[in-house]
This record gives structure tokens, C-alpha cells and sequence, in this order.
């Protein structure tokens, strides 16, 4: 039996192919996939970006009814001036009482009463009241809660342990910001000129109150109320709080880019001839900012985030140096491109310092901090707009004001120099 046992001739076992390997997938847009496949993401989101896109109409909206109706460009502007004075001063407030009673509580109420102070001021407009009236109606409307700052909060207690995906919500937040400055403007033009003056204020009022309902309805991802107890002091204000006002200052500065941009780059188009194409070339820059916002979000965050901060204020600082190139060589189509290319840099400039406002402020503070971030944004923007308009009348011609937007990126830079050694942020897991 072993005999014939050992005389079969053997045969090996089959050899089966190997298994082939799946190829990875190239997704891109995982990063976004992954936070908004939690559930409740999309429907708040929707409804915010709703109410946020007026952020880029009613003023403008304002401008036009107000100029149309008076004929006064001045009225107008000093009318939309007390509108964002009153806004920087009672936006921190009222994101204090969003911090104390929660989103849906406050916000609610808030934009009612901004809704009927933009209203009101379309009422006063058509019935011809007297211009007192006119302002104070648009300092009604400085209670409109920051919708785009309840977003980030919503994204930051959901993903409050985890960094990446909080860089990559910022980075959409930011990209949306962009869009609705980018939209809104274009929108409130095409209602006030083919409707009917009004339209651009009354269309903006509906979209923010309607919004801001569906906003407030989502409850489920609402960040929750920070506890009291009679023993717990209470909180001092962000602005006490060490890190917040540097960085505040870099927000300024930012704002003050911002706001000199769309004057001077205006104030340039008009002086070629081009002032039709003035609006395309801002939306340029805009556009570029949005597409860097998003391509920002898909990178994984590595490192402290201040010194990502650092790297992104030196971007800015260095890429504003291109529309004062381009204007000197007199070519709109040069200018544009050097627009779009400076535009690149302020969104992740603006992402990352969002993150370090979040990491400096207190869970329970988190609106009023970021309230306090856009405030800053604000003022920068006026102070910026006053800067550039002055540059344009007594700077020698050929694109020589844009070097006010490079002096307020420069100014950002130094102020993060400065200030990023004493106030160390938390490395990224």
C-alpha cells in the first residue's frame, strides 16, 4: 500500500490567478463628501446660504433705490454708512445673546426686526419721508444676526474633535462667503433696474427672513447652550482674551485690502474708459478667491495653524503686488489676470484665521468671537474705501492707488510677525 501510495505521480493543486487589485478611486472631493454626509449638514447649510446671499444685495439694493429715488449718490452713501456703523456696533451683541440663548431663540427675532427696518426704509423711499428717516430705518437693520458665523459654529461643535474637517467646512464657508459677495450684487442690480427700484430690497428682505426660519428649524445640529451656574463668573468679553486682538487687527487690515480693492480697481476702469468692465474685474477677483477657498479645504491641515497663518499672510502680502504691476502697463486684460491671481490669497488667509478665532475663543463665546472677526472685516472695508478714494484723487495716475491695498497687506503681514511667537497656536493632530 505505501509502495503504491508512493508510485502516483503527484499532482500539484491548481494555481488560481491572483486576485486583481481594485484601483483607488481618485476622489477629490472627499473632504467635502465626508462632512456633509453627516445628517442635518446639507438642509442647514441650504438654508444659510439662502439667508447669507442677501449680505451681498441689500446694500447695494439701498445705493440704488436711495440714488434713484433723490438723486443723491451722497445721501445714499452716508445712509448705507450709519447702516454699517450701527451694524459693527450692536453685531457683537447680538451674537453674545445667540451664545446665551442659542441660534434659533435669537436669531429668529433678530432678523424680524432687521427685516422690517429694510421695510421700512423701501416704504420711506416710495412715500418720499423725510431723510431722517431713511436713517434711521437702515439702522434697524443693523440686528441682521451673522448667519455665515452660526454656520461655522454649527461646523465646529460638530466637528469639534475632529481639525481636518473643520478646515475643510471653514473652507467651503469661506468659498460661500466669496459666492454670495459675488452673486448678490449682480442680483440686486438686475431687480433694481429691470423691475423697479424697490425690488432689490424687497426681494433681499424676503430671501434673508426666509432663510433665517429654515435655518432656525434645524435644530438637531444646533450647537448647544453653554451651561450656568450662580457659582461661575461671568465670561469676559473676546476681546480680553489673549491672541484675539492681534489677530483682530489682521482682520482689519484684510478688510482694509478689501474695501481699497473695489474703489481703486473702479476709480482704474473708469479712468480707461472701461468702467462697464470695472464689476467683471472685481468679480474676477472674487472668483479667484472662491476657487482658492475650496482647493484650500481639500488640503489636510498639518502643523500649528499659526504658522499656516504666517505663510498665508506672506501670500497676500506678495500676491498684492500684482495689480500695482499690472496697472502700470496699461492692459485691462493684464489687470484681470492680476486680479484674479491676488484673489487667490485672501481665502485661505481668511480660513485660517477663522480656525485660530475658533481655537482662541470659548465654546460658549464662539458667535461672538467670530462676530467680532467680521466687525473687524467691516471696519477695515469702510477705512479701506475712504483709504483708496483718497489714493485715486491726489496719487499721480497709471494704477499708482493700488499701492493702498499693498501698504494694507503689508501692514497685515507685520501685524502677524509680530504677534505670532506670543501667541503660539496648538499644533493639528
Amino acid at each position: 500500500m505505501i509502495l503504491f501510495l508512493a508510485a502516483r505521480p503527484v499532482t500539484a493543486p491548481p494555481v488560481r490567478p491572483a486576485p486583481r487589485r481594485r484601483r483607488a478611486r481618485f476622489r477629490p472631493f472627499a473632504p467635502y463628501r465626508r462632512i456633509f454626509a453627516i445628517p442635518g449638514t446639507r438642509a442647514f447649510t441650504a438654508a444659510n446660504l439662502l439667508a447669507r446671499l442677501p449680505m451681498g444685495m441689500l446694500s447695494i439694493s439701498a445705493v440704488l433705490m436711495i440714488a434713484g429715488s433723490r438723486g443723491s449718490y451722497a445721501l445714499a452713501g452716508a445712509v448705507t454708512a450709519t447702516g454699517l456703523a450701527a451694524t459693527a456696533l450692536a453685531g457683537p451683541w447680538t451674537a453674545r445673546l445667540v451664545d446665551r440663548y442659542g441660534q434659533a431663540r435669537t436669531a429668529v427675532p433678530a432678523t424680524a426686526l432687521a427685516t422690517l427696518g429694510s421695510l421700512s426704509l423701501l416704504l420711506c423711499v416710495h412715500y418720499h419721508a423725510p431723510d431722517w428717516t431713511l436713517f434711521a430705518s437702515y439702522a434697524a437693520t443693523a440686528t441682521t444676526p451673522n448667519t455665515g458665523g452660526m454656520s461655522r459654529a454649527r461646523w465646529a461643535h460638530l466637528f469639534r474633535d475632529d481639525p481636518a474637517a473643520r478646515h475643510t467646512a471653514n473652507s467651503f464657508e469661506q468659498a460661500a462667503d466669496e459666492l454670495c459677495f459675488m452673486l448678490g450684487p449682480v442680483l440686486a442690480t438686475l431687480l433694481c433696474t429691470a423691475l423697479f427700484p424697490e425690488a432689490g430690497t424687497a426681494v433681499g428682505a424676503t430671501l434673508l427672513l426666509t432663510g433665517v426660519l429654515l435655518f432656525a428649524a434645524q435644530r438637531r445640529t444646533e450647537p448647544p447652550i453653554a451651561a450656568r451656574t450662580p457659582d461661575r463668573p461671568p465670561a469676559r468679553s473676546p476681546l480680553r482674551l489673549p491672541g484675539l486682538p492681534p489677530l483682530l487687527l489682521t482682520f482689519l487690515c484684510t478688510g482694509a485690502i478689501f474695501g481699497s480693492l473695489e474703489v481703486v480697481t473702479l476709480a482704474h476702469a473708469d479712468a480707461q474708459g472701461i468702467r462697464s468692465a470695472g464689476g467683471g474685474m472685481l468679480a474676477l477677483q472674487a472668483a479667484g478667491s472662491c476657487a482658492a477657498g475650496l482647493l484650500y479645504g481639500l488640503l489636510r491641515p498639518s502643523g500649528h495653524p499659526g504658522h499656516r497663518f504666517l505663510g498665508c499672510t506672506a501670500a497676500m502680502a506678495a500676491l498684492m503686488l500684482l495689480p500695482l504691476l499690472a496697472a502700470g502697463t496699461g492692459s485691462p486684460v493684464t489687470l484681470a489676470a492680476a486680479l484674479l491671481l491676488a484673489g487667490m490669497a485672501t481665502a485661505p488667509t481668511m480660513v485660517t484665521g477663522m480656525v485660530l478665532v475658533q481655537s482662541r475663543t470659548p465654546p460658549g463665546q464662539l458667535n461672538e468671537g467670530m462676530t467680532l472677526a467680521v466687525t473687524a472685516l467691516l471696519a477695515g472695508i469702510a477705512a479701506g474705501s475712504a483709504s483708496g478714494g483718497w489714493a485715486v484723487d491726489h496719487l499721480a495716475p497709471g494704477g499708482a492707488a493700488y499701492g493702498v491695498p499693498v501698504a494694507a497687506a503689508a501692514l497685515a503681514l507685520t501685524v502677524t510677525l509680530l504677534t505670532s511667537r506670543r501667541h503660539p497656536a496648538a499644533p493639528v493632530s
